[in-house]
């Protein structure tokens, strides 16, 4: 997996809403809708290492809808590994309360969302973002995502890839 001292150095895709392509670096859409790891009000951009695992995680909900597909160069850190059960057990997580299902209707119903308190608590301690096993659809376990928080200063660097201006033509 391509974390090394707790940094990753490589590329990342994300499946954008077209409402948001010409903007692929705000974090908007977590910001206002909220997400498993980020609670309404936390800018947040969830990424793919693979591009097939954006589209999945972008179109979790009913028929594929429209997508745009963003490539990042990305070089970030510190980034939580959850791979690690003795890290996830220092902030009373679990394999299994990651993959919990039922954090959007949590969310919805105004409770308490544990996946987004662990996220707080990795941005208070000073995370840019983690790594995290897919649960989408059709995800295999070796698919992975990485959520982040924090994505510029001086420990992050995230690039969008478009070369060819592509994006400002939207």
């Amino acid at each position: 997996m391509p974390l090394t001292g707790g940094r990753f150095v490589g590329s990342l895709y994300r499946a954008l809403n077209p409402v948001y392509a010409r903007t692929p670096l705000s974090g908007r859409g977590a910001d206002l809708y909220g997400g498993r790891f980020n609670a309404k009000g936390t800018p947040t951009l969830y990424t793919a290492l693979d591009p097939t695992g954006a589209l999945r995680e972008a179109n979790q909900v009913g028929s594929l809808q429209p997508t745009i597909l963003v490539c990042y160069k990305a070089d970030l850190g510190p980034i939580f590994d959850t791979r690690d059960a003795r890290k996830l057990e220092h902030y009373g997580m679990s394999e299994r309360a990651l993959a919990d299902p039922s954090w959007r209707a949590k969310m919805l119903d105004g409770q308490t969302v544990p996946t987004q308190v662990f996220a707080a608590s990795l941005i208070a301690d000073g995370f840019a973002g983690l790594l995290i096993r897919s649960y989408a659809k059709g995800a295999s376990a070796a698919d992975f995502n990485i959520v982040l928080w924090q994505w510029t200063g001086d420990s992050c660097h995230l690039e969008v890839v478009d070369d060819e201006n592509r994006l400002s033509g939207l």
